[in-house]
Formats: C-alpha cells, sequence, structure tokens
C-alpha cells in the first residue's frame, strides 16, 4: 500500500495534515528526522504510517505512559499489532513482550526510556527486525530542554544496535540550542529538521494581572462561550476550583493523575463530548488529547517555562477558530516561583539522604536490590524520615541522572495474570483439587490467550460472576499463585522506584555538582523567560516567537497588549478630530460651552468637554466666562 492508501485504510483521512508527508517521505527514504509539529499536529501518524508502509518493527520512545497506552489501544483496535513495555511489569510480562516483536508480526514496540537500560531490553531489540526507530518528546534528551530526562541519553546505545535505521525525533517545542542539542544526541548523520511556524494567528495571548485570581477566571469563562481548561498546580486545587465553578453554574470536572484509570478515561470522554464544560486539571492533562473546540485555556498559576506555557495553551483553537489563552499572574506567583527553584536544587547531602533512607524504606542491605521496582508511597516515604516531598522528588531525579535508580511517576497498570502450568496440568489440578474448579472454570471463560500472555483482569467482574466479595476473588488468586498454578499481579497506580545498581553505601555515591548548577542555570533563564512574558508590555505572541527563534514576527494584533495600544490609538485619533472641529468652529464666532459641546461631531459629550478644558489650559482657547474664542 502507498502511505496515501494507509493513511486512508486505517485512519480514514483522504489528506495529510501539514508537513506530515513530507516527514513521511523523508524518513522513507532513510533519512534521520527531526519534527517540529504543535500540539495536535499529528505527530504520530508521521512514525506509524512510514513503519506500517515498511517490514518489521518500528521501537517508539516516550515518557508518558497513558500516552503510549492510549495508542497502543487505538492501534490495536485498527488491528495493528502493538506492546508497550513500562516500569512495574514484570521480568516475565517483559520477556513476553520482547518476544513478540521477534517472532509474532507486532509492528510497533512502545518503550519508555529506562526500559534502554535493561540489557535484557537491548539484548532482544538486537534480534529484531527494526523498520524505524520514534522518539517522542524528543526535547527531553537536551539538557538545555524544559523537561529533561536523562535516561533519553541512552537512545545513543539503541543506534548502535541498529546503526542504518533512520530515527525521527518529534516535539512541539523547541529552541535553536534544543534543536541543534537533539540532532547531535541521536547521532543524526546529517542536519535535517521539518518545522512549521510556532505562530497561531487565532490565538490570543492574555496577561491579566490580578490579585483576585478566582474572579477573573469567572469573569473570563463566562464571556468566553465554549469549552475550556484551566490550569492549576495543585491536585488538591483541581478539586476546588472545580467545586466553585459548579456552584457558579458551569458544568465542571477535575482531572490529576492520582485519579484511577477508568475514572480519568471517563472524565476525559464526557469533556470531549461536551458534556463537562471545563476541565480544571494538572498539568498531567491534555497530552495526545485532539479536542479541536476548545475556546480557552486558563492558566491560574504561572508556568515554569515558556515551552510548557506554549504547549498547554496551544490546545485551545486548534479548529482555526478564536480562542483565547489567559494567564493569571500577580507578584505572588513570583515569590512562589523563586520558592520552587529553591526546592529544585537539594544539596548533595540532601540527595544522598534520600538514596540511604529509600534503601532503609524497602530494607535493602547493601549490595543487594540491583534491578528491582518497588512502589513508592512518597506521602509516607517522606512522613517516616520527615522529608521535604518536592525536595525527594527533586533529589530522585538526581539520583536517576547519576544512574543509581530511575524514578517514575504515578504507573497505573490494571491488575493482570497468567497461567504457569500447561492445560494438561491444570485440567489434572482441577480434578485432585475440585474446591477449585469452578474458580478456575470462571477464569478460563472470562480471559482468553492467558496461557501464552498476562491478560488483564477485573476483580470486580470475576466477583459478579462468581457471586462472591473482590476480596475472596484477590484472596483465591494469591493462593493460586503460592500453589504455583498462575502468576498474578494486582493493579497498581502508585510511583515506581528501580534501583539500578544493587545498594551502595553513600560513601561511595558520586552525585555530578557541575551537572547540578548546569541545570540550576537552565531552570533560571527559563524562569526568567516566564517573568519577562508575564511583565513586559509587548506583543504576548511576538515574545513567544522570538523565544522560538522566529524574530522578525508582526505584532498578532489581537493579544491584551496589540488591543490596548490600538485603544490607545483610536482615542488618540478622535482627540485630534475632537480638537480640529473646536478650532473650526471657534474661528467664525465666539460660543457659550454649550453652543461650542453642540458645534463638535466626534467622539462623547465626556470627551469633547474634556479636550476644551486641555485646550484652554494650553492656552490655545480663551473664555470671558461665557463665550469661548481663539
Amino acid at each position: 500500500m502507498t502511505i496515501q492508501e494507509i493513511l486512508k485504510h486505517y485512519w480514514q483521512h483522504t489528506h495529510f495534515r501539514p508537513f506530515q508527508q513530507e516527514i513521511i517521505e523523508s524518513v522513507l527514504l532513510g533519512r534521520d528526522t527531526l519534527a517540529l509539529l504543535p500540539t495536535g499536529g499529528g505527530k504520530s501518524v508521521c512514525f506509524q504510517v512510514p513503519a506500517l508502509a515498511k517490514p518489521g518493527v518500528c521501537i517508539v520512545i516516550s515518557p508518558l505512559i497513558a500516552l503510549m497506552k492510549d495508542q497502543v489501544e487505538n492501534l490495536t483496535q485498527k488491528g495493528i499489532k502493538a506492546v508497550s513495555i513500562v516500569s512495574g511489569m514484570s521480568k516475565r510480562e517483559v520477556e513476553l513482550a520482547l518476544d513478540s516483536c521477534i517472532y509474532d508480526g507486532v509492528k510497533f514496540l512502545y518503550l519508555s526510556p529506562e526500559r534502554l537500560l535493561s540489557e535484557l531490553v537491548q539484548e532482544r531489540i538486537r534480534y529484531m527486525d527494526v523498520n524505524l526507530i520514534a522518539v517522542d518528546e524528543a526535547h527531553c534528551i537536551s539538557q538545555w530542554g524544559y523537561d529533561f530526562r536523562p535516561p533519553y541519553l541512552h537512545l545513543a546505545d539503541l543506534r548502535q544496535l541498529h546503526p542504518d535505521v533512520p530515527v525521527l525525533a518529534l516535539t512541539a517545542t523547541a529552541t535553536a540550542e534544543v534543536r541543534e542539542d537533539i540532532q547531535q544526541k541521536l547521532g543524526f548523520k546529517e542536519n535535517n529538521v521539518f518545522q512549521q511556524s510556532f505562530e497561531r494567528k487565532n490565538l490570543a495571548y492574555v496577561v491579566q494581572n490580578q490579585e483576585n485570581k478566582q474572579q477573573k477566571m469567572l469573569d473570563v469563562i463566562a464571556g468566553v462561550k465554549g469549552s475550556g481548561i484551566v490550569y492549576v498546580r495543585s491536585r488538591k486545587e483541581t478539586v476546588e476550583i472545580a467545586q466553585l465553578l459548579n456552584q457558579h453554574g458551569y458544568t465542571a470536572d477535575y482531572y490529576h493523575a492520582g485519579v484511577e484509570a477508568a475514572l480519568r478515561s471517563q472524565k476525559q470522554l464526557n469533556w470531549k463530548n461536551n458534556r463537562t464544560r471545563v476541565i480544571v486539571a494538572t498539568n498531567a492533562f491534555g497530552m495526545g488529547i485532539d479536542k479541536p473546540d476548545v475556546r480557552f485555556v486558563i492558566h491560574k498559576d504561572l508556568p515554569e517555562s515558556l515551552e510548557a506555557y506554549y504547549q498547554e495553551a496551544g490546545r485551545a483553537g486548534r479548529d482555526g477558530q478564536k480562542a483565547y489563552a489567559v494567564l493569571l499572574y500577580n507578584q505572588g506567583d513570583r515569590h512562589k516561583l523563586a520558592k520552587k527553584f529553591e526546592l529544585s536544587f537539594p544539596t548533595i547531602d540532601e540527595i544522598k539522604n534520600v538514596y540511604h533512607q529509600l534503601g532503609n524504606y524497602y530494607q535493602l542491605a547493601y549490595g543487594a536490590g540491583g534491578g528491582v521496582n518497588f512502589d513508592l508511597d512518597i506521602g509516607g516515604f517522606c512522613s517516616k524520615f520527615q522529608l521535604d516531598a518536592v525536595k525527594t522528588l527533586n533529589a530522585l531525579k538526581f539520583l536517576e541522572r547519576s544512574e543509581y535508580v530511575v524514578f517514575t511517576e504515578s504507573v497505573f497498570l490494571p491488575s493482570r495474570f497468567r497461567f504457569r502450568v500447561m492445560k494438561e496440568e491444570l485440567y489434572n489440578f482441577q480434578i485432585q483439587n475440585p474446591g477449585w474448579d469452578t474458580f478456575i472454570k470462571t477464569l478460563l471463560r472470562s480471559y482468553a490467550g492467558a496461557f501464552e500472555n498476562y491478560v488483564g483482569l477485573r476483580e470486580f467482574d470475576l466477583a459478579k460472576r462468581m457471586d462472591t466479595s473482590v476480596q475472596q476473588v484477590i484472596a483465591g488468586l494469591n493462593q493460586l499463585q503460592q500453589m504455583e498454578v498462575l502468576y498474578y499481579m494486582g493493579q497498581t497506580d502508585q510511583p515506581q522506584v528501580t534501583f539500578l545498581t544493587p545498594r551502595q553505601n553513600i560513601k561511595d555515591l558520586h552525585i555530578d555538582q557541575r551537572y547540578i548548577e548546569q541545570r540550576k542555570q537552565v531552570f533560571k533563564q527559563k524562569m526568567d523567560a516566564v517573568f519577562y512574558y508575564a511583565e513586559a508590555r509587548n506583543c504576548r505572541s511576538r515574545m513567544l516567537l522570538s523565544y522560538f527563534d522566529e524574530p522578525n514576527a508582526h505584532k498578532c494584533g489581537i493579544c491584551d497588549v496589540c488591543l490596548d495600544e490600538k485603544r490607545k490609538l483610536d482615542e488618540s485619533g478622535i482627540n485630534d478630530l475632537i480638537t480640529d472641529e473646536i478650532v473650526m468652529a471657534l474661528s467664525t464666532a465666539h460660543l457659550s460651552l454649550d453652543a461650542l459641546v453642540r458645534s463638535v461631531h466626534a467622539g462623547t459629550e465626556k470627551e469633547r468637554i474634556a479636550i476644551i478644558r486641555l485646550l484652554l489650559d494650553a492656552g490655545k482657547i480663551k473664555t470671558d466666562g461665557e463665550h469661548y474664542y481663539l
């Protein structure tokens, strides 16, 4: 099939979006390619179409686990074989997924970047027939980027396994420095960038300097028709603001990474279908969501970088119709972001202490725990050892950079099981243990394929079918696991920590101080750029475009600064007209104030009187108390 036929067959589209076809053709020619496409620009099609056009498997690297799972589900629904490997999966699950890429015709293997650290993963990839390596959120590989992720640096190892396979790097935002860095770190054979302008002509950027942010937010929602997003900093705030909006008669819901996956999907669907008008969310919301008719995006708090702001604000107005990106700002935000800056960079001793307490928390002996995954209850961990939660999260990122641990935030993995015995052994077990017969038969009837692979299960559904409680179903599955009949893994929505090396003594830890200072510098530059955007009186669109290295952009004419300038210009034009008419009227006669005001047609009565006063003060006209004259 041609790429057009693939697009029609699987996506039911007859035409590619701007730049998609050029990017796909570049990849099919075997060229390393960097594609900068705006949020909602159809990045996934750029690697999915060429991968389907060639034999072999496409490896997709992405840090967004929820997005990976969505894409695997969407491809599977289209009849395309796809698997994902993320933190929290057992070694056996990983082996089965990798084998299916070698022997079972899987077309897409989605990997979180930290999985590339595993020798098992690297060894199996060596034997795969790989046709393309796609790197999503490619800015994460750059230390100058706003969201640097150290495991991305191991993508160079992936290239060494298949040196002749092209790489397609994709991102929505990157400065010139970051674009250069991405290509260098990924070992591009030649520079090759496809980039659309960052300009959004239909999007009005507005900054409101407000002490009462809640009232301003309500004013915006009342004044702009249609659906929208309100971004806030904390999970607690999502709930509070959603309640406030509902109290004011707007259908609103909250969304954050801590909400159970099925409920998150339902909330998302209600908003996409306009049953919910406003979604109040942390920055966990929006990735991979293509809702074209969002009319406003409100940021209640300052973002940490203009890259993040552009991406989140850019979720408004994808249908090309007028939309608003509103940032609510006051001087208190400066203090909050400065505080966050301070907490983002713990000292070397604080980083080492977090590592030491992690070992104590999991009761790991020195020299043990290498390659082992653990769930991490951040709240419980910090409470137990009296640690600051924000500093602890940042300490984990620096430990990740030094490759002692990998930290993955809020991975939702559903319950799953796989039979450990073959069919004949299971049949014999049922005969010898008749008390388990009904339980096993229900499992077999409910879930196919569990002898070959791990299969997702819902304990609630099993409990209904067996007319028992969820607790009894879980107990039964655990017992069958102990009896070595099956493997059972309960669902988890906890962040995960993986010890990459056996536990070290903290005296032997080497944390790179120079790297921390470098990250500090990058963070500060990005923070200062956000302050400048919020406080300067320049065209907002021009400031954003200049930041993304489009320095000669024209004024947008629709942001708050441009509209303010226009208003002042209009006022000055009206003042000139009023002045001309007053001079003309008084050049032929002396007039009373009432007669003079009536003789002028431009402006309002209030504006005419104001200009008469100005002209009197300047000595341009005079009065004898009754009449005015030149």
